[in-house]
């Protein structure tokens, strides 16, 4: 059950339990304000609604003691419970963002009540003889098609899929809208949550922000997360923060859903209006802005527990404040939550098999090495062993210059935090069959997942003209560390054949842009819209591939000090690249470009160093032509880009320097054989 109410009001709706066998667990927060006494209160009125008329207890409402004044609608409503003594039963979101009407001292409760939801869109009835529920004036709230329970019929929802204002049942492509009250009516906090409630939506992932999202089917190809920011593809499902592309390969950005105004997801391609990374489809994230002379907060907390696993918790507050009247509001929301694990790490001593498929890489005549390296995990066995912590704040100021002109800037912050693995094992290293929501790593895993984007949005207009200014600055930093451990069923056990393997991956992004854009009146039959666009994004990676059994057997490497040359050319003429060991190569020396230039430590057995990027300069145009007004339209674009790629660094591998094979491999192993300067 979920259990929510604002001061002196209660709801109780029912919840969703959570279970099942799944790679992503919802910890299906529920929100709390009240204590868990008062909430079991809450649920027995609604619990006598079939008992015998003997056993309701007769109550009389006093009538209205003092003014109400205009204000919030969950304040006015938490007066008017104290007051009367009556009890509210409501979704908590139903009341978000109204106003009452003030209601003066005297009136009749039935009287008072109509008084406050006047022009709201609510109404009430009773349920009992003292209790009372207020609901959406066009009808109860139910389930929609699309599952989304409490969503009111026929709501009027505003979007910007086309870069202007529209009632969502206008807008002439396919987009799905999750408003902020649907959001917190499903519990969707996060990305895993929300997007089991989109048709055509799905997602490929192995854990909080390191999806790869689909739409109606379509997405680029993705390998493994390791080394996903330098050798995978973009993604071709664009993610926005408001005006702000945030998408990494591999990795989509996991905003935590708190004061949000609505999440969109825009179906199909969007070239014209949103350029690259949009040929499936965008989601877009639309936060919450200030309000001008508008005082208001509201504090959410939950608590749950998670099928199979360990306990949640989640807090979020956010605050509006009016600073200087009808010009300047600040507006701020801070969460924070914690959600627990479900796999189960077992404890285990590796194993391995003369029927191992890898087991020829070991060298010693198709069996297990008598000098192999036996590990165990009893340091890092342990239940629930993949919690994660979401936490951020976003601040967000309004300035209004004058009716015409006004300027927003954001700055927002978000941290994720996760341990472990969320994918589970079938079989242990002897391929026998393991429970449920469990495996065996020998070594830690974990990643912390964090950004901060600092936006500006200037909005004004010159005549009729519509003119607006969208610049952001979004840096993204990814740290992640995973056990490697093979299984029998991996036929690249690598020469060291040893379960001690693991990977670090280190990742920035920096992404840099701005956007001018012109449009006309939205109520004119012809119309259009047009802009600038610039970008320069940037991706730096560094992963490293540790080898326990590398220590005796490698030297250390590092990144290359040049390349070896043939005739002038890298390459080969059966278009290999030349190596150290190629008859009559030349060694020419040249930088390269490192993020980091250092040589690598003991163990580490082969790494990429790669920056890559682009920068982009466009020009758009659309013009709609309402062939019949509110019918039919007819819409033509087109869209001018030049985008200009880079891609520097290195790939370098330590096998050819083993030294069981080649005694005299330089120390440090530098420039040797798998070695590759971009």
């Amino acid at each position: 059950m979920r259990y929510a109410s604002g001061q002196g009001t209660r709801t109780c709706p029912t919840g969703k339990h959570m279970g099942g066998r799944s790679g992503h667990r919802s910890a299906d927060i529920a929100t709390v304000v009240s204590g868990v006494f008062r909430a079991l209160s809450i649920c027995a009125p609604v619990a006598l609604l079939d008992a015998p008329p003997t056993l309701a207890q007769v109550f009389e409402p006093t009538s209205l003691a003092a003014d109400i004044p205009a204000r919030p609608l969950a304040e006015a409503l938490a007066t008017f419970a104290r007051q009367t003594g009556l009890q509210l039963i409501y979704v908590s979101g139903l009341v978000r963002n109204r106003r009452s009407h003030a209601a003066p001292a005297g009136l009749s409760a039935d009287e008072t009540l109509a008084r406050l939801l006047q022009g709201t869109g609510l109404r009430f009835e009773y349920l009992t003889s003292h209790s009372i529920r207020i609901l959406a004036a066009e009808g109860v709230l139910r389930k929609t098609a699309m599952n989304i329970p409490g969503q009111a019929e026929l709501s009027e929802v505003i979007v910007t899929a086309n870069r202007r204002e529209e009632d969502l049942q206008d807008v002439p492509i396919t987009i799905q809208v999750l408003t902020g009250d649907q959001l917190a009516r499903l519990n969707a906090t996060t990305f895993d949550d929300f997007v089991s409630y989109l048709p055509g939506v799905t997602a490929h992932g192995v854990g909080p922000g390191q999806s790869n999202i689909y739409v109606r089917g379509l997405a680029t190809a993705v390998g493994g997360i390791q080394s996903s920011g330098s050798l995978g593809t973009f993604p071709s499902v664009a993610v926005y923060l408001d005006d702000q592309s945030a998408q990494l390969p591999g990795r989509n950005l996991d905003i935590y859903a708190a004061d949000l105004e609505r999440i969109e997801i825009l179906e199909g391609p969007q070239g014209t209006v949103f350029g690259a990374g949009a040929e499936a489809g965008v989601v877009r994230y639309i936060t919450n802005k200030p309000k001008l002379n508008v005082p208001e907060a509201t504090l959410n907390a939950g608590y749950a527990t998670t099928a199979h696993g360990a306990q949640s918790s989640n807090l979020d507050a956010t605050v509006n404040l009016p600073i200087i009247t009808d010009q300047l509001a600040v507006r701020g929301v801070i969460y924070n939550e914690q959600r627990g694990g479900y796999i189960h790490n077992l404890s285990a001593t590796f194993a391995r098999a003369d029927t191992d498929l890898g087991i020829h890489y070991a060298y010693a005549g198709g069996q297990v090495p008598a000098n192999s390296v036996v590990i165990n995990n009893f340091n890092i066995a342990a239940n629930d062993i993949n919690p994660v912590t979401y936490k951020g704040m976003r601040v967000e100021s309004l300035y209004q210059f004058n009716e015409d002109w006004s300027a927003l800037l954001a700055q927002s912050y978000q941290s994720i935090e996760a341990d472990g693995v969320f994918a589970e094992m079938a079989a242990n290293s002897l391929g026998e069959p393991q429970p449920d929501l469990s495996v065996q790593l020998y070594n830690p895993s974990a990643s912390k997942d964090r950004f901060e984007n600092t936006a500006l949005t200037i909005d004004g207009r010159v005549g009729a003209l519509k003119l607006v200014y969208a610049g952001a600055y979004f840096v993204r930093n990814v740290e992640q560390v995973q056990c490697a451990n093979p299984t029998p069923a991996t036929p690249a056990t690598a020469q060291c054949f040893t379960p001690g393997s693991s990977w670090r991956d280190l990742e920035r992004n920096t992404h840099q842009s701005h956007e001018l854009r012109v449009s006309s009146p939205d109520d004119w039959r012809i119309r259009g819209i047009g802009g600038l666009f610039y970008e320069n994004y940037r991706v730096q990676e560094q992963v490293d591939w540790f080898y326990l059994t590398a220590l005796p057997y490698f030297n250390p490497i590092g990144p290359p000090t040049g390349y070896y040359s043939l005739n002038g050319s890298q390459f080969q003429p059966d278009g290999r690249p030349v190596r150290s060991g190629t008859p009559g190569a030349v060694f020419v020396p040249a930088p390269v470009t490192s993020n980091n230039p250092n040589i690598r430590p003991p163990g580490v057995g082969f790494f990429n160093d790669i920056t890559r990027g682009y920068q982009q300069r466009a020009a758009y145009a659309s013009v709609d032509f309402d062939l019949i007004p509110r019918k039919l339209t007819l819409t033509g674009g087109t869209r001018y880009s030049r985008t200009d790629t880079s891609e520097v660094g290195s790939s370098v591998g330590g096998f050819g320097c083993q030294l069981i094979f080649s005694p005299m491999a330089p120390n440090p192993c530098l420039n040797h054989s798998n070695f590759v300067n971009l």
